[in-house]
């Protein structure tokens, strides 16, 4: 494998911190790096440097002659008065991306709801971001920097683009790097991590979790070379109290500062801990939601409808969707911040909920506050194990340095505003959390140690969130809405993309180039391999139909059977182990069986369509 990029002895430094000194490290052919840190750390930094759209204070970074870089950055370039049809695929003819299989699945997968022609400035943050993913994908680039590219896509989007990823480059070609916070992306995708932290850029073999394996062996190492550390200075101050009296005077400031060195035992890195607040007891009843729907007054299609949910003490549920689903939507209804339009939703008496939204509404009114003023709200101290603790010290305890409590919300973090806002909501004490996407802007090692606080919250817990990871860790079961219905999905993440996919091979459109209309529904234009296609007779066509039907009906049929033997499987007795492995294997054939079925249809409809052009 040859080398693509090298950076040598590469130092660079922000006003106040250095987040580089003098790092040596090279990135080759086949490479799949992820890159990970605390915010703040060089993450970033690092990824511009290697991009050339920044210079390093010293040091150098060199591309090999002849390779094309593709970056990725946390914030657009796109010219707000063009179209996203030249912001996508610029001055490239239409034959040319139309008739490239690639590029129409990336347009489909990222694109689906966003008009062609229209204009950049017109569009929300979420989908320029989708669109600036798409700019970027569909390069031929031998080396890809990408930064937070899993922002703003749902967990179906996810899913797709870390399987475009690792089948992108054949195994030892091209090289990736990827900056996110996304852990279940980082295992899929990265055969190697970077840990950027305190000026240095630490390699480690493995996916995310193989890193974490070895960050802690490390630390272990670590944890005996510092305990060996203190077993001789025990010896030594066990020497001087017994040793002889003529000894015992002059060495003195050897035992001070040995004791001093004893009693300041530095910490391993991250020990961050928060302990959680007491909580008001829940009734019976939570939340009640009878034949309950929303839809806003200018559409005619329900959001969602006729949901019946009853969610009682101590449930954890996580709700799966797709962007635009309604999660939020529905959220807002549970806790009464919105009205259904359908139905009837009732909260129990005791029931003090914490809410904390996608865009920190708790902090929207306060940007010109300090921190410590945010905090003066509650009360002055709050009782833990016996002990008081101010807000001031548990916020410490989730990151904040004492210098940052007197800055300004406006001048912190996206991640310290987001762990600010944390802190408020468990300061309010309530009983029943709900959480949308409380993972955003956190790095990894906080997410985790947001991971172990809601590991031992006592109350009820509603989560909205595309973190796989923090859904299937903080949750105990997972209700997915689509296509306007709320189910149960007792399979997890993993059978609602299987759902997802079947619903979307249902209703979507073979793959055919776009002009005009939205990206993923197809045009009435010819276009270059149209002629090509064989016409078919009539009776053929109807033929071909025929088959089209009568697989759509088998997949559907088939389609039932994995959720039938999944929840089947949760009757069975955990002991059992011949009846479970026999369920396992039944789950293993219908799975493959709803994908044979799957392809077959895609075919078949991707055969009627040509029929259309030709």
């Amino acid at each position: 494998m040859g080398i693509l990029i090298g950076c040598e002895k590469i130092s660079h430094e922000w006003p106040g911190k250095k987040v580089l000194s003098e790092q040596t490290i090279g990135i080759n052919e086949g490479d799949r790096i992820g890159i990970v840190g605390k915010n703040g750390d060089g993450k970033s930094t690092l990824l511009q440097l290697i991009s050339h759209t920044l210079e390093p204070d010293s040091g150098v970074v060199t591309w090999r002659g002849g390779i094309g870089v593709g970056y990725l950055s946390q914030v657009d370039a796109l010219d707000n008065t063009a179209t996203i049809h030249q912001a996508v695929v610029g001055d490239m003819p239409d034959y040319e991306w139309a008739s490239n299989p690639t590029i129409r699945e990336i347009l489909s997968a990222l694109l689906p709801d966003v008009d062609w022609e229209g204009i950049v400035g017109e569009l929300s943050g979420g989908q320029r971001r989708r669109v600036d993913l798409a700019r970027v994908l569909i390069g031929n680039w031998d080396v890809l920097l990408m930064d937070e590219p899993t922002n703003h896509l749902d967990m179906g989007a996810i899913s797709w683009l870390a399987e475009h990823l690792t089948q992108r480059w054949q195994n030892g070609q091209g090289a990736l790097l990827v900056v996110t916070h996304d852990r279940w992306f980082l295992d899929k995708v990265c055969l190697n991590m970077w840990e950027v932290h305190d000026g240095v850029i630490d390699p480690f073999e493995g996916g995310y979790s193989a890193y974490i394996q070895q960050r802690v062996e490390r630390e272990r190492q670590a944890a005996v070379i510092e305990e060996r550390r203190q077993n001789m200075l025990r010896k030594e101050l066990n020497w001087l109290a017994h040793g002889a009296k003529a000894r015992t005077s002059k060495p003195k400031f050897r035992i001070d500062a040995a004791m001093e060195l004893i009693a300041n035992d530095p910490p391993l890195r991250n020990p961050l801990e928060l302990k959680r607040l007491a909580i008001a007891r829940l009734g019976k009843m939570v939340i009640e939601m009878k034949d309950a729907g929303f839809s806003y007054i200018d559409t005619k299609k329900p959001i969602f409808s006729h949901i019946d949910w009853l969610i009682g003490p101590g449930d954890r549920y996580g709700i799966l969707g797709e962007n635009g689903a309604g999660k939020t939507t529905l959220l807002k209804l549970m806790t009464g911040r919105t009205q259904p339009t359908q139905g009837s939703v009732r909260v129990g008496k005791s029931v003090r909920f914490g809410f904390l939204t996608q865009n920190l509404d708790a902090l929207a009114d306060k940007q010109n506050w300090r921190v410590n003023e945010v905090l003066h709200q509650y009360k002055s101290s709050y009782y833990i194990d016996g002990k008081a603790y101010s807000p001031e010290r548990l916020l410490e305890r989730l990151g904040f340095d004492t210098r940052e409590l007197m800055s300004r919300v406006c001048d912190i973090s996206g991640g310290q505003a987001r762990r600010l806002a944390i802190m408020c909501v468990l300061l309010e004490e309530p009983n029943v959390l709900v959480l949308d996407e409380p993972g955003n802007d956190l790095d990894t090692d906080m997410l985790a140690i947001l991971e172990d606080l809601l590991d031992s919250w006592p109350g009820s817990m509603l989560v909205v969130t595309h973190d796989r990871y923090v859904m299937e860790r903080v949750t105990d079961n997972q209700f997915a809405l689509i296509d306007g219905k709320l189910r149960h999905v007792p399979g997890g993440v993993d059978e609602y993309l299987r759902l997802l996919k079947t619903s979307s091979n249902r209703t979507a459109l073979a793959e055919k180039p776009i002009v005009g209309g939205r990206v993923g529904v197809t045009a009435d234009v010819s276009y270059p391999g149209a002629a090509g296609i064989q016409k078919l007779s009539n009776a053929q066509v109807r033929e071909l139909r025929k088959r089209h039907d009568s697989v759509e009906r088998k997949l559907a049929t088939a389609s039932k059977k994995p959720t039938q033997i999944t929840q089947l499987m949760h009757t069975v007795d955990p002991t059992d182990f011949a009846k479970l492995q026999q369920l396992q294997e039944e789950l293993e054939q219908a799975q493959a069986r709803v994908e044979e079925l799957e392809i077959q249809w895609l075919e078949l409809e991707e055969a009627l369509e040509e029929q259309k052009h030709a």
